[in-house]
């Protein structure tokens, strides 16, 4: 699987789970369609897929730096996808600590604002 496209898919899949790639491969159009082809490619295919730092700790990069850069509305989705790279909530919140020593308390209070109702919404779809 040396394409990046299909590594990136591959690895997309693992990470955010079939039901959510599924939606957002039956909501893309002509219109973003490059994009999505980009972010597979590059996202998925080059960044998620490498395997010198483990999923788990990419995964706590991530959710750091969507944080840091108040990138939030992609922080409900990568909460989500820690059932999958295995970091921990007790990881998140330390990625939390760092953004709020680093970049700011008003960005980290948010993050963890956002992680705790998607946590709730993981339990409650659970039970």
């Amino acid at each position: 699987m040396s394409d990046p496209f299909t590594l990136g898919m591959a690895t997309r899949r693992a990470v955010l789970g079939d039901a959510h790639v599924d939606r957002a491969e039956a909501a893309k159009t002509a219109f973003d369609a490059p994009f999505q082809a980009l972010i597979t490619e590059s996202a998925w295919g080059r960044v998620w897929s490498d395997t010198t730092i483990t999923r788990r700790e990419r995964s706590m990069l991530t959710l750091a730096l969507l944080a840091a850069t108040g990138n939030f509305e992609e922080i409900p989705m990568h909460i989500r996808a820690t059932a999958n790279t295995g970091a921990t909530r007790e990881d998140v919140i330390q990625a939390f600590l760092h953004v709020a020593i680093y970049a700011g308390v008003p960005k980290a209070n948010h993050a963890i604002k956002l992680a705790k109702a998607t946590y709730a919404d993981m339990e409650e779809e659970t039970q």
